[in-house]
This record gives structure tokens, C-alpha cells and sequence, in this order.
């Protein structure tokens, strides 16, 4: 094979969407659960391309460019991603919900050629306008399923064959070329842009199809927000290269889900802890036929374990899974015969992961051992976008440092113990915040819990637990006494705060960092 054949075959297996069309053209791939549009692969395909000659002769978009967009979940905002694919170009989701401000920053580090917003968000782009110069950024609205960009791309050379359409709309993207950016939370400080490529949107959705054993005849309800990774690597990519279908929703609504899941017959689910206590509350949650989904994937946080039996007396049985934006994010999964057996656990690596605890001196450590989790695999992220310090300090020697905190057991099950940065340490005892949530979570009365460290005169550091509650008469002594029962004297908070809600993320993680800590 020469070198020009071999560079062609690997384009040709990225381009995931015009194989679908010859495989299985007539087959539902994307589905609007609020407006029942939807849309087969060979439909799928042809209006990638429509999209891709579009912003090719309209905005010359071209290899590298990046395209962002202020926009709610639309079916528009896939046929984009998989057209700029076709382009050599790169996607940058931006959250809708930061502030003017970190919009602004996101933007301004991405440097965008085009962007694509919904008319909700006008005000914003109005004053991005005023601070970016027009030679090198063009604003166009509207993603939205009703106006211009979706109206236009449907009109733009409708008329013109498949053939021809394929001949304007040659697949530029190439195994190591940047497809998309994802902005982390930031944090620890301005929001940093994870760099995805081709080879790492392709190896987490073999990752995914593995460890899931994903088939064409899976259904699945997407309502995590594009602008996370949740809402693009957990299912969609995976889902897509299989050539399996796709519901998409605007947003969480416990009663859609449940109700589209049962007409649509759905296989899987995915959710966060908060998501997965919502639709178990939900009034027909009891009565509801959901049972053609085979299991739930959860991630986010750690599931409770009377959630976890509530979902199983359902017939649904859960999977713990665990990853990141920089890489996968399918990393872990634990499978659900394990669910109970082995709660808290993440389970194993997925298939093409490399993992392994060390200590701050890159010591791998054995069983039952706290150190970092670091990985390794074709899934994780180039770099950081512009910001090569922060790179560095993530990516060595080939392996990317999660600064997550784990350990594993005896039978070589992985556990997340917590964040490097959100370790204390009380009278010289380092304390893991998990570890003590992981307990309060499966305290009957309990629905939700938070650990922080905060600052004590005497003992350095000592523990504040948000807590929750599910029974409205249980004391703070009664947590207190649990924990006795549970946890060493030095892991015990010092003090219990009772919250009707915990703070959360777009994604449904609860955010520490807004907690009170005085």
C-alpha cells in the first residue's frame, strides 16, 4: 500500500457518517424529541454536506478555522460538527450559561473565524462585536431549527446530486487534526480549552462501544448541553459511529425523558445522581414501561445506594462510570452485576486505557494505596489550546495526570477518593472528602451530601458537611453518631450544614468551590 493509499484509508474510516449512508441509509439516526423531527443517516449525510459546501463558499471556512456557538441543543448544532469535520475545521462549543465575561474570554482565546448563536443570546454577540475586530470574526444568527442557518443549509444546493455534493465536500479531517475544543469549568481559575482530535473522538467511541456493548439498534435520549462533553462524548459520537439513534432534548425534563424513553423503546440511559433522584421521583416513575433499557450510566459523582436499589427494584441495572474532558471521557466503567457488591467503585480501564495510581515522586503504588490517577491512551486530548505551561503540567512523558485521587482494591477495582486540590489535612492526617461523602450517602434519611475543608485553629484544617435531607426530623447528632460508627474520629466533620439544595454544575456535579466555607 503506498503512502497516499494508507492516508486515504485512514480518512476514509473517520468518516463514520458516509459509511452509515451505504450501510444503513433508511435507518433513524437523530431524532428532536420536542419537534419529532428527525432524520435517517443517508438524510444525516446529505445534510452534512449541504452544511460543509455552505460554509466552505458562504464564510470560507477551511482546514483549522474555528467555528463557535452560543446555542441550546438543536439538530443544526450536530449537522455543523460533522460538516466541519468534512472541512478540516474545529468546533468550539461555548456555554451559555457563564457570564458575559467568560464568554467574552473564551472567544477572545479561541480567536474564531465564524460564529453561530441563537437569537436569545443577541445581547451578548451585539457587545462581542464591539470588542472583536470584523476582518477576522463574522456573527451569524441563527442556529435555531426556524431561521437562517438551518433554512439555508436545507436550500443550498438541494438540487445538486449526492455525487456532486461529495465531489465539492471532500473529507479533510485527518487522524491528529484538532475537531473540536471543549472549555473546562474553570475551576481553578479562567476556563482552559481542551483539544480534541479526530483519533480522540474515534477511540473514546470504540472505548464506549466495547465496554457498553453498543449495537445499531440502540436508542438513547441525549439532554446534556452541547457545550459539555457529557453532551458530545459520553453517547452522541459513541451512538453515531455505530450507527445507532439519537433523541436529542433542549434540556433535563424528568417527565420528557421518561416518556420519550418508553414510545422510543430506549436501551440506554445516562445520567448524574441528581438526574437519576429526579426521575425516580417523578410521579409515574413506578408505573412507567421503561424496561426495554438494558442499564443506566452514571457519572458525575458516586451513586447512593438506596437510589441505586431503587433503580434495580425497577429492573434497570446501574453502571458507575468515570472519565474526564481532557481524556475519554469513557475511562471507567463498572459493570452493573458489581453495582452493589462493589459501591463507590469505578470499576476497571476501559479496553484502550492505560491507568496507573503514583505518589508525587511517579511511584506506582499497590492495592489500597491513594495516589493520582494517570492515563494513558489513543482517547486523551492534544494539549491545551494557547496555553502550552498548563500542557506541560498535565501531559508528561506521554501521560495525562487527572489530579484525581484514587485507589484500588485487592480484586484491582478502582476508587475515586477525590480531587488533589480538595484533600485536607486535619492534625497532620490527610482526609478525603469522598471517602466520608461516600458514608453520609448511605445514611437512611440522607439525600445528598458535600465535604469541604475548612480552617481550624487547632487542628488546621477540619471537615464542614452539607448535608441534604431526606427525613426532615434527622439531628446533626444523628449524623454525627453515624459517622462515629463509620469513620476514624480525625475523618468526622467538625460541623453539619443543612441545605435544601446543594449547588450544581451544568452537568449536575455539585460544585464545592460555591459552598460557604465561613
Amino acid at each position: 500500500m503506498t503512502l497516499s493509499m494508507f492516508h486515504n484509508a485512514q480518512i476514509s474510516e473517520l468518516d463514520w457518517l458516509k459509511k452509515w449512508n451505504t450501510y444503513s441509509p433508511l435507518k433513524t439516526a437523530i431524532k428532536d424529541g420536542d419537534t419529532s423531527r428527525e432524520y435517517n443517516y443517508q438524510d444525516f449525510y446529505r445534510t452534512t454536506l449541504q452544511a460543509s459546501v455552505y460554509l466552505k463558499e458562504k464564510f470560507n471556512i477551511g482546514a483549522g478555522d474555528r467555528v463557535s456557538v452560543l446555542s441550546g441543543n438543536e439538530l443544526e448544532y450536530v449537522f455543523l460538527f460533522f460538516a466541519l469535520q468534512r472541512l478540516g475545521a474545529v468546533l468550539v462549543p461555548v456555554n451559555f450559561r457563564l457570564t458575559e465575561r467568560e464568554i467574552t474570554h473564551i472567544v477572545k482565546d479561541s480567536s474564531p473565524k465564524l460564529m453561530l448563536f441563537q437569537s436569545d443570546y443577541a445581547p451578548i454577540v451585539e457587545n462581542l462585536k464591539k470588542t472583536f475586530d470584523f476582518e477576522s470574526q463574522q456573527f451569524v444568527a441563527s442556529l435555531s431549527s426556524d431561521i437562517c442557518f438551518a433554512n439555508e443549509i436545507k436550500a443550498y444546493k438541494n438540487s445538486v446530486s449526492l455525487a456532486e455534493l461529495e465531489a465539492q465536500s471532500v473529507f479533510h479531517g485527518q487522524e491528529n487534526s484538532e475537531v473540536m475544543i471543549l472549555y473546562t469549568s474553570g475551576t481553578t481559575g479562567s476556563p482552559k480549552g481542551a483539544v480534541l482530535t479526530h483519533k480522540s473522538i474515534n477511540w473514546n467511541s470504540i472505548n464506549t462501544s466495547i465496554s457498553l456493548n453498543l449495537t445499531q439498534d440502540d436508542t438513547t435520549v441525549i439532554f446534556l448541553p452541547f457545550f459539555h462533553t457529557g453532551g458530545w462524548n459520553v453517547l452522541t459520537t459513541p451512538f453515531l459511529h455505530r450507527g445507532a439513534k439519537l433523541i436529542f432534548l433542549k434540556k433535563f425534563d424528568a417527565d420528557q425523558i421518561l416518556k420519550i424513553s418508553s414510545a422510543e423503546k430506549a436501551t440506554l440511559l445516562f445520567g448524574v445522581p441528581t438526574t437519576m433522584d429526579m426521575m425516580a421521583r417523578h410521579a409515574e416513575f413506578n408505573s412507567i414501561d421503561i424496561s426495554s433499557i438494558r442499564y443506566a450510566i452514571v457519572g458525575g459523582e458516586p451513586m447512593p445506594i438506596e437510589l441505586i436499589k431503587t433503580w434495580d427494584k425497577k429492573g434497570i441495572p446501574i453502571r458507575q462510570g468515570f472519565g474526564l474532558t481532557e481524556c475519554g471521557p469513557n475511562l471507567f466503567s463498572l459493570k452493573q452485576e458489581d453495582s452493589l457488591r462493589k459501591i463507590g467503585s469505578i470499576g476497571f480501564p476501559n479496553f484502550y486505557v492505560d491507568a496507573q495510581i503514583v505518589d508525587e515522586n511517579d511511584k506506582r503504588l499497590g492495592a489500597n494505596e491513594v495516589g493520582e490517577l494517570i492515563i494513558k491512551g489513543p482517547m486523551q486530548m492534544k494539549e491545551y489550546w494557547k496555553n502550552p505551561s498548563a500542557t506541560a503540567d498535565t501531559i508528561k512523558n506521554g501521560w495525562l495526570y487527572t489530579g484525581d485521587l484514587v485507589k484500588k482494591d485487592e480484586e484491582g477495582f478502582f476508587y475515586v477518593v477525590g480531587r488533589k486540590k480538595d484533600m485536607y489535612i486535619s492534625g497532620a492526617e490527610n482526609v478525603y472528602p469522598v471517602e466520608i461523602e461516600q458514608i453520609l450517602r448511605k445514611m437512611p434519611g440522607v439525600r445528598e451530601a458535600a465535604v469541604i475543608g475548612i480552617p481550624d485553629e487547632k487542628w488546621g484544617e477540619v471537615g464542614r458537611a452539607f448535608v441534604v435531607k431526606e427525613n426532615p426530623s434527622l439531628s446533626e447528632q444523628d449524623i454525627l453518631n453515624y459517622c462515629l460508627e463509620n469513620l476514624a474520629k480525625y475523618k468526622i466533620p467538625k460541623q453539619i450544614v443543612f441545605m435544601d439544595n446543594l449547588p450544581k454544575g451544568d452537568s449536575g456535579k455539585i460544585l464545592k468551590k460555591n459552598l460557604p466555607k465561613n
